[in-house]
């Protein structure tokens, strides 16, 4: 009997040992799964939040702040994560480029980094090349602004003709309603410095403003071209995108005018993704004929410039049109380098194409 008991009392504190230790992996397993979930983000919003840093904050009081503006989940999570990664307390002042979707990971590292003089300063810098879905995107990463306020704002007919009234380059042309965005190739690619409380209307002005600045000095040629100025801008935002320094962009120009002449078309595969209204890194097999008014692959459109520009091209590709190079060229290829290769003939095109397959530079 005795024996029995002992037994059983063996069972008992096994019993209890085992629920012991499930109970303490189960803890240990649901604390790792908050402490690793709560280090995420907060959601899937990119949009960049201004954070300001001051005189006196560390990593540590940065908690309450980060919390306040839901960039963080928990501030406990946050401070065990910094003494873990033994983080020092030094911290510049100035603006941080903060987003919800960072993660305390990655806060941290962009506090590393020390402060952006551009946030630092309210500006945004868009490079050379970009079209206005690219603009549209970083503006309201940047601005307190949405892309459906902005994309409604620069749409708008009656706003557009106020701008048209303002602006010497902007004509009725932008107005056709086959024309994806109206503002496409005339918001100057350009570092800007915009106040927090600018609205979209004085954002687009500070950006047309530099536009009108910059080609100043060009508005007399514009006056004596065959083409009008929205077609002179529409081909120059092709030349920014199929050519990258100033005597290809001439040459690749003079071709252009040498096709358009001949009434051949341009064939320039960044037409037809941007009519798509695809990237240059997306597939489009089975669509590169397709209608758009911008393919210019696409039959229609033989000696035809597109309906308007598919970006906003830099002064280097607006002049380039203006004082192109004027060859017998009807054809050019770039390989992985960027560098243009001129041809006058399709046979002598092919053969420049083989070569550079055989060199391994060929691009497709």
């Amino acid at each position: 009997m005795n024996t029995v008991r002992v037994v059983s009392k063996r069972k008992i504190k096994k019993f209890i040992l085992i629920v012991t230790i499930s109970l303490i992996v189960i803890t240990i397993i649901n604390l790792s799964l908050f402490y690793f979930l709560n280090l995420k983000g907060v959601s899937s919003d990119d949009k960049i939040i201004p954070f300001k840093v001051e005189e006196n904050d560390t990593y540590y009081t940065l908690g309450d702040k980060l919390k306040n503006n839901n960039l963080i989940k928990n501030k406990l999570v946050y401070k065990i994560y910094l003494k873990l990664h033994k983080q020092s307390d030094k911290l510049d002042v100035g603006m941080y480029p903060l987003a919800k979707n960072m993660g305390v990971k990655k806060i941290i590292e962009t506090l590393k980094k020390g402060p952006d003089d551009d946030l630092t300063n309210n500006k945004i810098t868009f490079r050379e090349g970009l079209n206005i879905r690219n603009i549209v995107d970083i503006l309201a990463k940047y601005t307190k602004y949405d892309k459906n306020e902005i994309t409604k704002k620069i749409s708008d007919t009656t706003y557009l003709k106020t701008l048209i009234n303002k602006y010497w380059f902007l004509t009725d042309e932008i107005l056709n309603k086959d024309i994806y965005y109206p503002l496409e190739g005339y918001l100057y690619p350009d570092t800007y410095q915009f106040k927090e409380d600018d609205s979209i209307e004085d954002i687009i002005d500070t950006m047309l403003l530099n536009t009108s600045n910059k080609l100043s000095i060009y508005q007399n040629s514009f006056k004596n071209q065959k083409y009008t100025y929205h077609q002179i801008i529409t081909l120059s935002s092709i030349v920014e995108l199929e050519a990258s320094s100033k005597e290809d962009r001439k040459g690749v120009a003079g071709v252009f005018y040498n096709r358009l002449n001949k009434n051949m078309g341009l064939e320039s595969d960044v037409t037809t993704y941007y009519g798509l209204k695809k990237d240059l890194t997306d597939s489009i097999k089975g669509k590169v004929y397709d209608y758009t008014p911008y393919n210019t692959r696409n039959s229609s459109l033989k000696g035809k410039l597109p309906v308007g520009p598919i970006c906003n091209p830099s002064i280097d590709s607006i002049d380039a049109v203006l004082n192109y190079s004027k060859t017998n060229n009807y054809y050019f290829v770039a390989d992985t380098s960027k560098k243009v290769y001129f041809a006058k003939t399709y046979d002598e095109h092919l053969n420049i194409i083989k070569k550079l397959k055989e060199q391994g530079k060929w691009n497709a």
